[in-house]
C-alpha cells in the first residue's frame, strides 16, 4: 500500500484505522447491508435531550403500568452517555420486516387468532444481535476501539436514537416510521467510542394525519405523541401478569398477542416492502391459528408451538388468559366447551378468564348454574371476583 492513498479498498485488515472517517463510515455501511441490515445511521449520543424530557414526564404520568424497568435508573435511558460514559458514536441499524399482507384482515376471523406481526416468526431479539455482533466485530478490527451492542435489552431509547440518525421519525404513535419502510422496522444499536460522521435527524411527516390515533380500540393516546401503556392492548396481552381490566376486553376483540392496529393504519405504509428476512416471516402455523386448538394448549405443547417465538415469553397461563378473552369476544357459541373446561384449569388466571369467556357466550340460566356449581369450590379470590361480576 505504500505510495498509495489509504481508501475504502484498504479497509479490510485488522487494525486497520482509516485516515478518512467519511471512507470508514462508507465501509461501515456496506458491511452493514452484507449483514442483512437493511439502513444505518449515525447520531451523537447527545442528540436526544426533548426525547429525554418526555420520557421523563412519561414515567412521572405513571403510563408505564407495571413495567418497573422502564423506570428503573431512567439516567441510563435519557442519555446514552448516562449507560456507558465513553460512546462517542451511536450506531443505529433497522431490519424491515413489512409483511406480505394486510395485519388488519384478521381482525374480522372472530373464531382464528390475531397475532402481532412481528411475533410470527423467530425473534428478532436472538437474529439482529448476532448481527449487531458480527458487524461490531468487524468495526472493532477495522478500526480499533471498544463498542457495546444493544437490541431491547438495556436501556437504551431506539426509536429516538434512530431518529437522530435519520432512520426514520416517532410518529403520533409514538412508534418509529420511515419513508422507505413503513412502520415494520426492528432496531439494534451499536455504541463505539470512535468518533463517526454524523446523519441528519429526520424531520416528522406526519402533518395533520391521525389515522394511527383514530384506529386504537382503546384510546391508548391521550394526545398525539403520548402513549399510555396502561390502555395499550400490547402491554395488556403481553406485558401485564393479572386479569385484564373489564373495561378494556371487549376492545381487545380477537388480538390474543400485542396489536398492530396503529402501524398498520399508517399512509406512509404504501411505500413499504416485505421483509427480505425468512426467519422473521410468518410461519404459517401462527398467521390465523384457530382459537379452540389454542385453548387446548398445555404447557408443553405451547413451547413446542413457540419455539424461537417472542410469544413463548409470557407463558401458557398469560396465553391462555389472552385466548379466552378471544373466544368471550368471537360470539361463536360452540367456542364455549373450550371456556368450560378450562374452568378446571391449575392456574387461576385462566379460570378467571373462562369465567368471563362463558358469560359472554352461554345463556343466563346456564351460566348461573355453573357459578352455583363453583361456589365454595373456588379458592382464588380473583377467580371468585370474576364469578360476581359476570352477574
Amino acid at each position: 500500500m505504500a505510495g498509495r492513498r489509504a481508501g475504502v479498498a484498504d479497509l479490510r485488515g485488522p487494525g486497520f484505522l482509516s485516515s478518512d472517517p467519511t471512507e470508514l463510515k462508507a465501509a461501515l455501511e456496506r458491511e452493514a447491508r452484507a449483514l442483512g441490515f437493511d439502513c444505518i445511521g449515525i447520531t451523537a449520543p447527545g442528540t436526544i435531550e426533548a426525547a429525554g424530557k418526555h420520557f421523563l414526564e412519561f414515567i412521572a404520568s405513571g403510563g408505564y403500568g407495571d413495567m418497573d424497568w422502564l423506570a428503573a435508573q431512567p439516567e441510563r435511558r435519557v442519555d446514552p452517555r448516562g449507560l456507558w460514559a465513553d460512546v462517542r458514536s451511536v450506531i443505529m441499524l433497522g431490519v424491515n420486516y413489512g409483511p406480505d399482507s394486510d395485519p388488519l384482515t384478521i381482525l374480522k376471523q372472530r373464531t382464528r387468532a390475531a397475532i402481532s406481526v412481528y411475533a410470527q416468526g423467530d425473534d428478532y431479539h436472538d437474529l439482529i444481535k448476532k448481527r449487531l455482533k458480527a458487524l461490531a466485530r468487524w468495526l472493532v478490527a477495522t478500526a480499533p476501539s471498544d463498542v457495546k451492542v444493544f437490541v431491547d435489552t438495556a436501556a437504551v431509547m431506539e426509536k429516538p436514537l434512530a431518529q437522530a440518525a435519520h432512520l426514520g421519525w416517532q410518529g403520533k404513535h409514538t412508534n418509529l416510521v420511515s419513508r422507505e419502510f413503513g412502520s415494520w422496522l426492528f432496531l439494534g444499536a451499536i455504541y463505539t467510542t470512535l468518533e463517526l460522521p454524523r446523519d441528519d435527524a429526520e424531520i416528522d411527516h406526519c402533518g395533520s394525519c391521525r389515522a394511527c390515533l383514530d384506529i386504537c380500540p382503546t384510546a391508548a393516546f391521550p394526545v398525539p405523541y403520548k402513549l399510555d401503556a396502561r390502555r395499550c392492548i400490547s402491554y395488556l396481552t403481553i406485558e401485564n401478569k393479572g386479569p385484564i381490566p373489564h373495561e378494556f376486553r371487549k376492545s381487545i376483540g380477537n388480538r390474543i398477542y400485542g396489536c398492530d392496529d396503529c402501524l398498520a393504519a399508517c399512509p406512509w405504509n404504501k411505500f413499504a416492502q416485505e421483509g427480505r428476512e425468512a426467519k422473521l416471516a410468518a410461519r404459517d402455523e401462527l398467521r390465523a391459528p384457530s382459537l379452540a386448538e389454542l385453548a387446548r394448549l398445555d404447557d408443553a405443547a405451547f413451547r413446542t408451538l413457540f419455539t424461537k417465538s417472542p410469544v413463548k415469553r409470557i407463558g401458557r397461563d398469560r396465553f391462555l388468559r389472552n385466548v379466552l378473552i378471544a373466544i368471550g369476544n368471537s360470539g361463536e357459541v360452540a367456542l364455549a366447551d373450550e371456556a368450560r373446561r378450562l374452568l378446571d384449569d391449575a392456574s387461576a388466571l385462566v379460570r378467571g378468564a373462562a369465567v368471563w369467556a362463558l358469560g359472554q357466550l352461554v345463556e343466563r340460566q346456564e351460566f348461573e348454574a355453573m357459578k352455583s356449581a363453583a361456589a365454595g369450590n373456588e379458592h382464588d379470590e380473583s377467580v371468585r371476583q370474576e364469578w360476581r361480576a359476570a352477574s
